[in-house]
């Protein structure tokens, strides 16, 4: 496989030069703003699935994501898609690889909602640091895409050690609106748009709270105070509302990422850390005619459960950081198990190019805390806070996120029980193509940019 990806990432791409036609008889051959027919998708997702082979996992216990187990089961893809999912006596088509799971347990792949990989330094490479563009409280206009590098090592480990199929990049959290994030499909590929994950929509980073208040106030701009942000957040969504209401055709890059969320094409993924601004946020959506799809961090959702249960907002929180600043201060372990029983939406999340190894570990640590304080959790629900659960709120859960037929063959298979530490992926399909395999050598995929490096190949 490695050889294979050399050969990707060192092919040339050819390219087509588009002719610019000159307005007949008009002595003029420049075309008006106004006359340009902009595209609706400038930047389109090129991803295409690997190739990949009819394959039939059998014997493992499978975790479906959306809640169910069953023992000494089977699940069957084919053409990049799930064609079945059952028992041992669930039939197996002719011409499909038999892998022998017993002992093993299968999952779908795990989606990691909170990334910065591509965009912020990793412990490899610091030299790229293009996640904040904090120079204005509110950046609507940009997005992360064009900050991806698809290079960076963490995506592959990602993969290798994490059994990542599919995660979202978003813009850093120094803005009250940070920009467009953009979700990825966890595979190799000279550019971004190789990567993007087809049909996904477009996030709106924004945040609460202590960053923007820190970042401008030390600026001596406003805002410097948790009002400040929320009336900077509220003129410019009044401003987007006319502009949405209006006929669109004076472009404007800023509202029309906040006019796509007002239509309802772009979801709200919200960097909050305190209850109360949670859900002062909520009411600000109804107020401007939005809402929050995720709660980011959230150390003090657990607070609002019922809140968050009732305006079907989920929370994407760590199992267990607190403490490192003053609106952390409050954050307590069995935060995920407590949303749990409140009957909230619970997805474990990274922000961290290590974490993202190991979200499966973070869901068993909060699932512990939950046990601690009489909240029981069943396994096969843990395993949909970093897969089901996390794709809903990335608006991706009818093509990926559980193992139902029909569904893109996005599946792991680990070597134990995935809310073990001692577990690990030994084989991931994307879109059933298998792209990491443990005990293949040839399996084990690298960034091009540690090709020749020492340790090069190196399961890390």
């Amino acid at each position: 496989m490695r050889a294979a990806i050399r050969v990707l990432l060192a092919a040339t791409a050819t390219a087509a030069l588009a002719a610019c036609a000159t307005a007949e008889g008009s002595g003029d051959s420049a075309r008006s703003a106004s006359a340009y027919d902009y595209p609706d998708t400038p930047y389109p997702s090129t991803y295409q699935p690997y190739p990949g082979v009819p394959t039939a996992l059998v014997g493992a216990t499978v975790y479906d994501g959306a809640g169910g187990r069953i023992d000494n089961g089977t699940v069957l893809f084919a053409d990049g898609k799930l064609v079945g999912v059952g028992g041992a006596d669930l039939a197996i088509p002719t011409g499909y690889t038999r892998i022998d799971g017993t002992g093993k347990f299968v999952t779908p792949g795990v989606i990691d909602i909170h990334s910065h990989l591509g965009d912020y330094p990793t412990p490899s490479v610091d030299a790229h640091s293009d996640g904040n563009e904090a120079t204005d409280p509110t950046t609507p206009e940009v997005w992360a895409e064009h900050s991806v590098w698809p290079q960076d090592p963490g995506f592959t480990r990602a993969l290798t050690n994490g059994g990542v199929t599919a995660l979202q990049i978003l813009p850093g959290s120094a803005n009250l609106m940070g920009g467009r994030s953009v979700t990825l499909k966890n595979v190799p590929s000279r550019t971004v748009q190789g990567m993007k994950f087809p049909g996904a929509p477009y996030g709106l980073k924004m945040a609460c709270g202590e960053n923007p208040k820190r970042v401008y106030g030390g600026k001596g701009r406003t805002p410097s105070t948790r009002m400040g942000n929320f009336a900077v957040n509220r003129q410019t969504w009044i401003d987007a509302r006319e502009y949405a209401a209006g006929d669109r055709d004076d472009r404007d890059l800023a509202k029309e990422t906040l006019a796509g969320v007002l239509d309802g094409e772009i979801l709200v993924h919200n960097h909050c850390y305190r209850a109360d601004e949670m859900a002062l946020v909520m009411d600000m959506g109804k107020e401007m005619g939005y809402r929050v799809t995720a709660f980011h961090h959230a150390v003090e959702a657990y607070k609002i459960g019922d809140l968050l249960r009732e305006n079907d907002v989920c929370s994407a929180i760590w199992s267990d950081w607190y403490g490192f600043k003053m609106e952390a201060y409050d954050g307590i372990p069995e935060n995920a198990a407590l949303l749990y029983q409140a009957g909230a939406c619970v997805v474990i999340h990274s922000d961290s190019e290590n974490g993202i190894q190991r979200l499966n570990q973070d869901a068993a640590k909060a699932q512990a805390a939950g046990a601690r304080m009489g909240i029981e959790v069943p396994d096969a629900d843990v395993v949909g806070w970093f897969t089901l659960n996390a794709a809903k709120a990335m608006g991706i859960d009818d093509v990926t996120g559980s193992l139902a037929a029909g569904k893109m063959a996005d599946v792991v298979l680990w070597n134990g029980d995935p809310l073990s530490v001692y577990s690990r992926p030994e084989k991931v399909w994307i879109d059933g193509a298998l792209m990491f395999d443990a005990n293949d050598p040839q399996r084990r995929p690298v960034s091009d940019f540690e090709l020749g490096q020492p340790g090069e190949g190196d399961v890390k």
